[in-house]
């Protein structure tokens, strides 16, 4: 009787390794193929893992190993290519192999459920049950509940707020359908294709646009990495859309990855007028049963285009033919939490090991993604002119030295706002600070708000009389006077979109003012009633955070004022001034897109800054020619490679203990290729209560940086002072604060 055959299985744990249990009995070898899921006993519960590896031997005796308790799938969930690919992530970013396969599954399967489409289900009123007498059934209140929740909705209800309603909900469902009142449709797994003719509507590509489809279509069945890079307003998604068509025709399938859940119904709809094919979604914001019908679509094939954000670069493919990353530039790209990703990076990885092109689109791209073009890494194309009679908008600064304000606004600001308003354009203003004031202070003593669990001060939410800090959620009344002194001469400090918003009633009464932020978008519908109305010109001046940086079409807007142009260029982190110069540029993007010239101000107390000069006179490509400059003088990313170890605590001393352990761990594993800075408390050093530090690794090879985290990782868990502490390895960090 042959042995048992020995599974290395990827358990979702914070442990660094797999785990070996035997084969369950009776299970026919040949079904054990890695990439699928299995059910295992873990300590005093249950798991659900993935097979990742079949051996005869084990690091462990035998006789101590445990049964798995059940095979889950009868072929795997992962392709060879996609199991290689997450294997690879987990030993490069330094994370736990099996959170890093979780991290790729739909969360119904991670819990088990079986690999298989479930179709949704929808109860509706029949033509007997619309010509019921409204009164009925007097006696059955709970029928009558469901019958009103479908009066409410001709489209049909599915079973989860029916299952709100409480009680017998399954009996009255039944009773209903005897008396011939309601039924039961089933929608198919896949939404059908868009049956409207728009291929007929494309539009005519520009030269340029031409040669990129040419490029990439021609790179179909191979690996190629392209870079394209077009102003705003130049027609990138038209490329997407013509490259998506070739491939569509070719009978293979297009991931698209984009940064935001936001940005995906406009995508999406565009996608599906013209494609005439089947598109499903990939996001957070899908409920279980949509997201695994969406991944299980992808997997078989029956969905030839999926459109997702980060996560989404891990689904299965049945016939890959082509990924496109939209807005490549993106921070949003790179997970901060847990499994600390780069969506961007992992889809070039995933298109050189599928063999298909992929296309990293920006008007702003990455600094990275600039140097590995220069480098001939990646296949450069350029889209230089906005589409049709668009012409680029005029840019210039204006002085605020010595210059009187008004909530934030500069006299020149106000007079050419009111230029524009009186020529029939709109305007957009741009402040990545809502809330009414960052500050609330006590004229008397000079008292500040600050949040009582982190560094920071709280921000006052004049509408709703609240103080409310932005980095840990807490929230309290507005003290009606000073809690250190009792005065109560409050002052708020500083501006905010909603102080703002107030001084523009007052300078331009009977103006519609919208202001779009986080705060005025938390209602349900509330966003898409904001955007129509700037859409339609029904508002005439725009108030917006960086949410409206990204994506959205103005036509009417003809002048744009970033109000604080020096955010970014004395930031903490080294990043702080290409993000400042995406943003500015993004939102530069919303001027003059249609057939009137935009006009672009941006506000600043530094007009001669390196940076700032190279954005005004260069464009984009003049400020990034500057700052990779800077960054290889600086010896910072793309020309080095880093990786951040932090750790935090309630108690203030126990990170830097754990962290000094830490470094002087890597010092004694280094060669000295590697250079180890800090420890040091992080810039933000007390956050929701916790006390933050962090180490800082750096090294002009990606190898040496690998060899020392492959050592020094798993030895961090053995530390004493680890207990202490919550610790997290960052490898390429987006920011360093």
């Amino acid at each position: 009787m042959s042995r048992r055959p020995v599974l290395q299985i990827a358990v979702p744990s914070p442990v660094y390794r797999t785990f070996d249990y035997l084969a369950p009995a009776g299970v026919d070898p040949a079904g054990l193929c890695p990439g699928i899921r299995v059910r295992v006993p873990f300590g005093r519960t249950r798991a659900v893992g993935i097979l990742v590896g079949c051996s005869a031997h084990s690091r462990v005796d035998r006789g101590r190993l445990r049964p798995a308790l059940e095979v889950l799938d009868r072929e795997p969930l992962f392709d060879e290519s996609l199991l290689a690919l997450l294997g690879w992530a987990a030993d490069y970013y330094r994370h736990p192999p099996g959170e890093v396969f979780a991290t790729a599954l739909p969360v119904a399967l991670r819990r088990g459920v079986p690999a298989r489409g479930v179709p949704a289900r929808r109860w509706r009123l029949t033509e007997t049950g619309r010509g019921r007498d409204p009164g009925e059934p007097r006696r059955a209140p709970r029928q009558m509940r469901i019958l009103t929740l479908l009066d409410e909705r001709a489209e049909g209800v599915e079973e989860k707020p029916i299952r709100a309603l409480g009680g017998d909900w399954r009996g009255a469902l039944r009773a209903l359908a005897a008396r011939g009142w309601i039924d039961v449709h089933e929608e198919p797994a896949v939404a059908p294709a868009c049956e409207s003719a728009a291929a007929s509507t494309a539009p005519t590509l520009s030269g340029a646009q031409h040669d990129a489809v040419q490029a990439v279509c021609g790179a179909l069945g191979r690996f190629q990495a392209f870079l394209l890079d077009g102003v705003t307003g130049s027609g990138k998604t038209e490329v997407y859309l013509r490259i998506v068509q070739a491939a569509l025709q070719a009978g293979r399938q297009t991931l698209v990855l984009v940064p935001e859940i936001g940005l995906t119904p406009q995508l999406v709809a565009r996608f599906r007028r013209r494609l005439q094919a089947p598109v499903v979604v990939l996001h957070s914001g899908l409920s279980e049963r949509e997201r695994l019908t969406a991944w299980l679509a992808a997997r078989s094939g029956a969905a030839p285009v999926i459109i997702g954000t980060r996560s989404a670069v891990f689904t299965p493919l049945a016939a890959p033919g082509v990924v496109i990353v939209d807005e490549e530039h993106d921070a949003s790209f790179k997970q901060q939490e847990g499994f600390r990703y780069h969506g961007r990076d992992l889809a070039v990885l995933r298109a050189r090991r599928l063999g298909v092109p992929i296309v990293l689109g920006s008007a702003t791209p990455s600094l990275e993604s600039l140097h590995n073009a220069a480098h001939g890494r990646y296949q450069r194309l350029v889209l230089p002119e906005r589409v049709g009679n668009a012409v680029p908008p005029r840019m210039g600064v204006l002085d605020l030295r010595r210059r009187s304000m008004d909530e934030g606004l500069s006299g020149e600001l106000l007079r050419r706002i009111g230029d524009h308003l009186r020529e029939g354009g709109q305007v957009l203003l741009f402040l990545n600070r809502r809330g009414y004031a960052p500050t609330v202070i006590c004229h008397e003593c000079g008292w500040v708000a600050e949040c009582p669990h982190c560094d920071a001060h709280m921000t006052l939410h004049l509408g709703r009389r609240r103080v409310r800090c932005h980095h840990c959620g807490a929230e309290r009344p507005l003290p009606q006077q000073c809690p250190t002194c009792g005065g109560e001469d409050l002052r708020a400090l500083g501006q905010g979109t909603e102080r703002m918003e107030q001084a523009l009633e007052r300078h331009f009464p009977g103006v519609e003012i919208a202001r779009i932020d986080r705060d005025s978008t938390r209602r349900k519908g509330a966003m898409e009633s904001l955007l129509d109305g700037a859409r339609t010109g029904r508002s005439r001046i725009l108030i917006g955070t960086q949410m409206l940086a990204k994506g959205h079409h103005f036509p009417g807007v003809t002048l744009v004022g970033v109000l604080d142009g020096d955010q970014g260029l004395y930031g903490a982190d080294f990043r702080a001034g290409e993000r400042m110069a995406q943003l500015i540029v993004q939102v530069a993007g919303r001027a003059g897109r249609a057939e009137r010239p935009g006009e672009v101000l941006v506000q600043t107390h530094h007009p001669d800054h390196p940076l700032l000069t190279a954005l005004l006179r260069g464009g984009y490509a003049g400020f990034a020619t500057q700052a990779l400059d800077e960054r290889r003088t600086a010896e910072l990313p793309p020309y080095t490679r880093l990786a951040l170890l932090r750790a935090e605590a309630p108690a203030p001393e126990a990170p830097l203990a754990f962290l000094e352990a830490a470094r002087d761990r890597a010092l004694h594993l280094g060669d000295g290729a590697v250079a180890v800075l800090g420890p040091v408390p992080a810039p933000m050093e007390r956050r929701a209560g916790r006390y933050r530090a962090q180490l800082l690794l750096q090294s002009t090879g990606h190898a040496a940086l690998q060899r020392l985290l492959a050592a020094w990782v798993p030895s961090l868990e053995g530390l004493k002072s680890a207990r202490r502490v919550r610790w997290s390895v960052d490898v390429d960090p987006a920011d360093t604060l």
